[in-house]
């Protein structure tokens, strides 16, 4: 029995076209894989965010019903309590009533009094709960817009894996959160993690002006101006802030983000950073082309170790970001490195 040469092309077609198919359908499978990896991810970021804010809740409740408090703030402290409470014990198809009813307790807190640092915690824990929000429904909205697909359907490409659902929470700006700024509105910064041949890292001590009692450690890096990029405003920070001389291509990064908010000098700040790494060899930083504010309130710099910081954590003097100590390695490895590692978000 012999084939035909039209035969034998009908055969290879059909069978590129099996090939062709079973390599779409692995692929997608596999792409969908990675998005429920990521939209379980973002669940988990979005509940650490609303446990965070209802400790904050809890805490302005303590505030509010503080000493010579009237029987109306005890009350509402009383209900904060009790709505934090339920919020963080409520199961997910819950979770959405019981947080906005938090929400809406605490858009109904006077914030003129609570201490300014309890003010920056709780606007920095709304913010980062309406940016969490935002990266979980995100990951919803991918992962439903290939789930949902005929041809993804009709082969259970999905597994048995269920279907995501968005998590509606109000976006209002509550009066903590708009201490003159909008939830949306946020300085960007340019900060370098500046590392010498040990891996120390070089960190600045300052302090606020109105708290000069309270010093905290942080790196380098300042904001971003108007048309400038991000690369280009972390050389000239390095520059002004320690006099080193240093080329763009040095910059590994942005490997980190951070959105903070925080009082500062009497007003309350909301701040994107970006984070670069860059290696150098030891060197005495002395500032070029210091601001009003470093030659009032930064008393010192010094090159770091995890240790270091651990004690300055200890002693009561904040640094900045979070956890650096632990983070040291991730730097090493990217200022060792030949290519830029993807970004991620940080405390």
């Amino acid at each position: 029995m012999t084939f035909s040469a039209t035969a034998i092309l009908i055969l290879a077609l059909i069978a590129a076209l099996v090939i062709a198919a079973g390599v779409w359908a692995y692929s997608t499978a596999n792409r969908l894989d990675r998005l429920h990896v990521r939209g379980d991810q973002a669940q988990h970021a979005l509940e650490a965010a609303l446990a965070r804010r209802a400790v904050v809740a809890r805490a302005v409740a303590l505030a509010v019903a503080g000493p010579g408090a009237d029987p109306g703030a005890a009350d509402q402290a009383k209900r904060l309590h009790t709505l934090a409470d339920r919020a963080e014990r409520a199961n997910w198809t819950d979770r959405e009533t019981a947080e906005n009813q938090l929400a809406a307790a605490l858009a109904a807190v006077d914030i003129a009094l609570l201490p300014p640092q309890l003010v920056a915690e709780l606007a920095d824990a709304e913010a980062r709960v309406l940016i969490a929000r935002r990266f979980h429904n995100d990951a919803v909205r991918d992962t439903l817009a290939l789930r949902t697909r005929r041809l993804v359907r009709l082969l259970h490409l999905g597994g048995t894996a269920p279907l995501p659902t968005y998590f509606e929470i109000a976006e209002r700006v509550t009066p903590a959160a708009s201490t003159g700024l909008e939830v949306d509105d946020v300085r960007t910064s340019a900060r370098v993690a500046l590392l010498d041949e040990q891996d120390r890292v070089l960190l600045m001590r300052g302090h606020d002006p109105q708290t000069p009692d309270m010093p905290f450690w942080f790196t380098v890096g300042g904001g971003v101006e108007p048309g400038e990029s991000l690369r280009a405003a972390a050389v000239r920070e390095l520059w002004e802030e320690t006099g080193l001389a240093l080329d763009s291509s040095g910059l590994r990064g942005p490997i980190w983000r951070r959105v903070a908010v925080f009082p500062f000098n009497g007003e309350l700040i909301r701040s994107e950073e970006l984070f670069f790494v860059a290696r150098t060899k030891e060197f005495e930083p002395k500032a070029a082309n210091p601001t009003v504010w470093e030659r009032r309130c930064v008393s010192a710099y010094k090159w770091c170790t995890p240790g270091d910081i651990v004690e300055f954590d200890r002693t009561g003097e904040t640094v900045y970001p979070y956890n650096l100590d632990q983070l040291l390695p991730e730097a090493a490895a990217a200022a060792s490195g030949i290519t830029d590692p993807e970004v991620r978000s940080i405390r």
